[in-house]
């Protein structure tokens, strides 16, 4: 029995959900930003509670690996980590826009954008065919009324994300579509399950969120200055 409990703390959204054989058996979900690091523990142990499971009855944990918010990604894999580490069993992480992707593999579209705000006119964004393959590579891209213009040309793509929201108010064009389908960890539940059973696990000891962008912080302006 393959009972893999998946977290998604990528986006503002977060979710978690215990899944047996890629089915979702319980699910969680939180829609505060703010309060992810409080909720998720307790998440988790209600989920179990719920369902009669013990942590000893997993196989494996998941976890969407990025992009998206810092905080939100190194909630969800310390984590994560942490219950591997525990448990002693693996860990397997998921691309957040391959997760996303794969919740609108049913659109009727050539295409699949999946787009995460990474503020002012910039998103995490990947664009795949209907295979789930990659088209473009998972980037940093900062989006204007021109974007994506030589697929639209020929091709039904449908965004989906908070990003697109961006770009929906600049391109035009028959070829763009928006979906409100909201990627969780019950999607991330089906992706899980394909890795567990090829055996791709991620490095335990080395595995670290994939932002896409380096992480910036403003300087303090009441730091003191060395005399040296």
């Amino acid at each position: 029995m393959n009972l893999i409990l998946n977290i998604d703390t990528a986006v503002e959204t977060a979710s978690v959900c215990l899944a047996k054989e890629g089915e979702s058996i319980n699910f969680s979900i939180n829609e505060d930003p703010k309060a992810q690091a409080s909720w998720l523990h307790q998440a988790i142990a209600g989920i179990f509670q719920n369902t009669g499971f013990g942590m000893q009855d997993l196989k494996a944990v998941a976890v969407s690996i990025g992009p998206g918010s810092y905080t939100g990604l190194r909630i969800g894999l310390s984590a994560a980590k942490g219950l591997c580490f525990a448990l002693n069993i693996p860990l397997i992480s998921i691309g957040t826009l391959d997760m996303m992707a794969f919740a609108a593999k049913d659109e009727e579209a050539d295409l699949v954008c999946p787009m995460i705000d990474a503020r002012r006119m910039e998103v995490f964004t990947a664009l795949y065919n209907k295979r789930s393959e990659h088209v473009i590579l998972p980037q940093a891209m900062t989006i204007t009324e021109n974007s994506f213009s030589e697929f639209l040309s020929n091709h039904k793509i449908i965004f989906l994300g908070n990003g697109s929201k961006k770009l929906q108010t600049i391109i035009s064009g028959n070829n763009a579509e928006f979906s409100p389908v909201q990627a969780t960890a019950v999607h991330l539940a089906s992706l899980s399950t394909i890795e567990f059973k090829k055996n791709h696990f991620a490095d335990l000891a080395y595995v670290e969120p994939q932002y896409l962008k380096d992480f910036y912080t403003s300087p303090n302006p009441f730091a003191q200055k060395s005399s040296y």
